[in-house]
């Protein structure tokens, strides 16, 4: 019968237990997942199943975890996001969760700028901790996303982007994501980059302060190369603050904006 171990389909007799499995694949391992749950050793295999055989504590190296990634991705998706190059522009509350995503998702390059410090106020959206305030947002977005993939490469930029310094800073970029606070900033961001980028795509987001339905965001294209994500009308202010849960769904939406960009030709819906 078949069945897939740490993503490797193979085939086995119908009397092969947990152990079984570890004794012939993984003799060091500790811990085994069998359907999603922690099992003992004595756990029957079943024909489908899926097992996980991991060694608490251990360290995946860079073809082990290009390896998974082609096994949940597929091999023409994981290819295609590995050779892929995408800019994000602003590691607060959208910027540092879009970053851990295409991170995760294993873009192979990504450009991050900020030019700012983590402050406890942060704590409450950005994909920061406690013991990182006070550090450069750069500097803690690189640390905290080796921790997810330490195989991509990272080009971590402390920069203020103003107008005046657009052109130049993201060529060979397949997409340039805006992920600013203030309005001015990101309509002069969004309608520079399109401009001297016309042939990268370039996602901004709009309206997503409050805890309003996630169900008003729409993603609204705008001329050829820009795509919007929000309800595009609230916008941070006193009493209604930038809160987690709804700028987490405006930053995923944005992140897989970039990535079906991406694998438009791959993609089958």
């Amino acid at each position: 019968m078949q069945i897939r171990v740490n993503e490797t389909e193979i085939n086995i007799d119908d009397k092969t237990t947990a152990g079984d499995l570890c004794a012939k694949y993984k003799s060091d391992a500790d811990i085994i997942i069998q359907n999603g749950h922690i099992v003992k050793s004595d756990s029957k295999i079943t024909a489908g199943d899926s097992v996980y055989l991991i060694k608490r504590g251990e360290k995946l190296g860079e073809g082990e975890i290009k390896y998974l990634l082609t096994a949940r991705h597929t091999p023409k998706v994981a290819k295609r996001l590995a050779e892929c190059k995408m800019a994000v522009c602003g590691l607060g509350g959208l910027g540092s969760n879009i970053a851990l995503a295409l991170a995760r998702m294993g873009v192979g390059e990504l450009i991050l700028i900020d030019y700012d410090v983590i402050i406890p106020s942060n704590i409450n959206r950005q994909q920061y901790y406690i013991d990182q305030i006070g550090m450069k947002k750069t500097d803690a977005t690189h640390e905290n996303l080796k921790r997810v993939n330490p195989f991509i490469k990272y080009d971590m930029r402390d920069i203020f982007i103003e107008k005046s310094n657009i052109t130049g800073l993201f060529d060979g970029c397949d997409v340039i994501i805006e992920a600013f606070d203030g309005a001015e900033t990101k309509a002069m961001f969004i309608m520079e980059a399109a401009r001297a980028y016309p042939d990268a795509h370039i996602v901004g987001a709009s309206g997503v302060a409050g805890l309003g339905s996630h169900e008003s965001f729409k993603v609204v294209s705008v001329g050829r190369n820009v795509s919007l994500v929000g309800d595009f009308e609230a916008e941070a202010k006193i009493g209604r603050g930038l809160m987690s849960t709804r700028v987490t769904i405006a930053a995923g939406i944005q992140a897989n904006i970039a990535v079906r960009h991406v694998l438009a030709d791959i993609l089958e819906d």
